[in-house]
């Protein structure tokens, strides 16, 4: 068998095709190239054909489109009775705000200091947050915040190119803070269609909000397809709640 060749790329190469990407059989399953730098006319091309970057300071650029794919369908999101209690309570006494792309530099970088189970470091590095600022000034990049009686609580940053949302990373500074984000998430995107978000790698906490993992082949049709749909206007209106509150779990 011959070995695996790392595809290198320079500034001006294009992304090869995401079914390129290692095999579940290597060392690296998923890993499609290395290089060619974090421009946002790079990263359009890369969410474009369903890849993202992930590598670690004092790594090159790493490109990776996994298969399977994570990723968190609407209808499955499990809004557990503990924080369907913590919701309404908190809504009851107006104590909650979401804010959304309010403060989208503080949100990624709570969540570049947030600390991870197993990681003693962070893939969020420097020039990732500067390559996402500029993604968000662009306006592909946006931060969902959750505001509790006037202080940020956590937040999460996804990717949008029309209907195809790319969950990115989320932060909590107290409890719950994290999940009031996603939820307002996920209230909002189902208020315009969306039908689910990626979530990029298999972990057991998304597993346990309903997350499960898909095929890359249906998961690179649903690009395909969400991507010239009309896109999300990011205002949170209070009304989305009800997506969330009136279905069971």
């Amino acid at each position: 068998m011959q070995p695996l060749q790392v595809i290198q790329l320079s500034a001006s190469d294009p992304l090869p095709a995401p079914e390129m990407a290692w095999d579940s059989d290597s060392v690296a399953p998923g890993l499609l190239a290395i290089g060619g730098g974090l421009a946002v006319p790079r990263l359009l091309q890369a969410y474009g054909q369903g890849t993202f970057p992930w590598y670690s300071d004092g790594q090159p650029v790493m490109w990776w489109c996994t298969d399977p794919r994570m990723v968190l369908y609407f209808d499955e999101f499990k809004l557990h009775r503990s924080m369907r209690k913590t919701l309404k309570h908190l809504l009851e006494d107006g104590a909650l705000q979401i804010r959304m792309n309010h403060d989208f530099e503080a949100v990624i970088q709570h969540c570049a200091r947030s600390p991870r189970t197993g990681q003693s470091g962070t893939w969020i590095v420097k020039d990732m947050v500067q390559a996402y600022v500029q993604m968000h000034r662009a306006g592909y990049a946006h931060s969902v915040e959750a505001w509790v009686n006037g202080r940020l609580t956590g937040g999460l940053y996804c990717i949008a190119l029309g209907q195809a949302v790319f969950g990115e990373s989320m932060f909590s500074l107290q409890a719950n803070g994290s999940k009031l984000a996603l939820a307002a998430l996920i209230g909002i995107c189902k208020a315009h269609q969306v039908k689910w978000v990626d979530c990029q790698q298999k972990t057991s906490h998304l597993a346990s909000l309903g997350a499960r993992e898909i095929s890359r082949r249906e998961f690179l049709a649903h690009v395909h397809h969400a991507k010239t749909l009309a896109p999300i206007q990011w205002e949170f209106l209070p009304i989305y709640w009800q997506q969330i509150l009136n279905r069971s779990c």
